[in-house]
């Protein structure tokens, strides 16, 4: 059986990029009429088929990459690879199949479509998580359908589905404010991602509307130039009486650090998370956080992805999924 020719193929014999293909092919602009007469002369002559924009059969059994950064997935155990999962389990159940693609931090500078993209192995991509601009620009102009999962950029205009970061965050901190305190410092990195960002503006909100003015002096980074997550308490001027973590990981390695410094939870001050990730059931003591419901999350991304590749012009959607407070044993109440 001969083998099906792909768009990888074209650019090889006509020493262009694999995007540059897929523009010509889809019709786009940024291509030279003549490079892209050239290009599809060479298509037909090799007897290449597009799998873009098909209408799909009732009962297609989709295959769907998901696609995030290796800084995300942390010896296979990390909010991400949990999401992935969820992701996949959803996939079986409904008779798709799901192929992950992890990025090296050099293939994102580098601009580098993942493998999945150019040998054409999969209907739609699910890209999880923040990238740089440069490198989603690249993903969009592949042409292949994809969503954007837990991450938004208002200027890119995909499909997106995120946690509820900033009503989620607004909630933990609302739930410190009832339990009597009001010297909350945030812990993170407020401009690493987007999720971030959201739940940082989220906690400035409950704090504004209780009458405390956010300043610089209530926020604690929690992560280096690299994107790892670390804690360092040396600059801290004065304990406050609760931290507001981004996430739980965040949480739980600031419990560690405080107990290095002799400082107990919740007697000398309270910590809440986010995400309710599993670390929050093992922290000593458990964590106070807001869990974001994954499996809806998931659910939902698999879906959106699916309708983007059935109808390549619908409205761009952002979906946004809430979650619940969960309360443990990590707050004092101080009433």
């Amino acid at each position: 059986m001969a083998k099906a020719v792909r768009m990888s193929d074209i650019a090889e014999r006509l020493h262009v990029s694999i995007v540059t293909v897929s523009k010509a092919l889809a019709g786009k602009d940024g291509v030279s009429e003549e490079l892209r007469q050239e290009i599809l002369q060479l298509a037909v002559e090799m007897g290449y088929q597009s799998k873009k924009f098909k209408p799909a059969a009732t009962g297609k059994t989709y295959t769907l990459g998901i696609v995030t950064s290796y800084r995300y997935i942390e010896k296979g155990q990390s909010f991400y690879w949990n999401l992935y999962e969820r992701i996949l389990f959803y996939l079986a159940q409904t008779g798709h199949i799901g192929i992950l693609e992890v990025v090296t931090d050099s293939a994102e500078q580098e601009r580098q479509i993942p493998r999945l993209v150019q040998e054409e192995r999969v209907d739609g991509v699910i890209v999880m998580g923040n990238f740089s601009k440069s490198y989603r620009e690249m993903l969009a102009e592949t042409g292949i359908p994809l969503v954007v999962l837990d991450a938004f950029d208002a200027r890119y205009h995909r499909d997106s589905v995120i946690s509820d970061g900033y009503y989620g965050m607004y909630t933990m901190v609302d739930y410190l404010l009832q339990m009597g305190h009001r010297n909350i410092m945030f812990v993170g990195s407020v401009n690493a991602t987007s999720s971030i960002t959201d739940r940082y503006y989220g906690y400035c909100r409950a704090m504004r509307e209780a009458g405390v003015s956010v300043t610089e002096d209530y926020v604690l980074p929690d992560r280096d130039a690299e994107g790892k997550v670390t804690i360092s308490l040396e600059h801290l001027k004065k304990m406050p009486s609760a931290f507001a973590c981004n996430c739980d990981i965040t949480a739980y390695t600031l419990l560690n650090a405080l107990k290095e410094q002799g400082v107990r939870v919740p007697e000398d001050v309270s910590v809440v998370g986010f995400d309710d990730y599993i670390l929050a059931g093992l922290a000593v003591p458990p964590l106070t956080t807001y869990a974001v419901d994954v499996d809806h999350m998931a659910k939902v991304s698999a879906q959106q992805l699916i309708r983007r590749i059935q109808k390549p012009d619908a409205d761009v959607r952002r979906i946004v999924v809430s979650g619940k407070l969960v309360i443990r044993e990590s707050v004092k109440d101080l009433r």
